[in-house]
């Protein structure tokens, strides 16, 4: 699955690292929600892949040194929880598709 911030949200990182996020919505009062340093790193991590939960959830393993399976269970609970913030949405543009290397002709 891939996702994507809503159209008009303003993101903002602080000296200690926390992450703000505001959506504007005419007529409506701005939504604030703030992320800790861990929530800064999975946005920029996920923003680099594009959406792409599944990708960014392996580079998450790596930096944090864990299980891949865990990385990405935690990285789906915080963007059900942006989801559920109305901070992102899918995205329905399929992935990007992504080679290996050259194709090999047919033997």
């Amino acid at each position: 699955m891939r996702v994507r911030p809503v159209p008009g949200i303003s993101v903002r990182v602080d000296a200690d690292g926390y992450l703000e996020l505001v959506t504007r919505t005419p007529g409506r009062p701005d939504r604030r929600l703030r992320c800790p340093p861990t929530g800064t790193l999975m946005w920029i991590t996920l923003r680099r892949c594009d959406g792409d939960i599944a990708r960014a959830a392996r580079q998450l393993a790596a930096l944090w040194p864990t299980d891949p399976a865990n990385a990405r269970a935690d990285l789906e609970l915080w963007v059900e929880e942006l989801r559920d913030a109305g901070v992102l949405r899918a995205d329905p543009r399929p992935p990007p598709h992504r080679s290996s290397g050259p194709a090999r002709p047919p033997v």
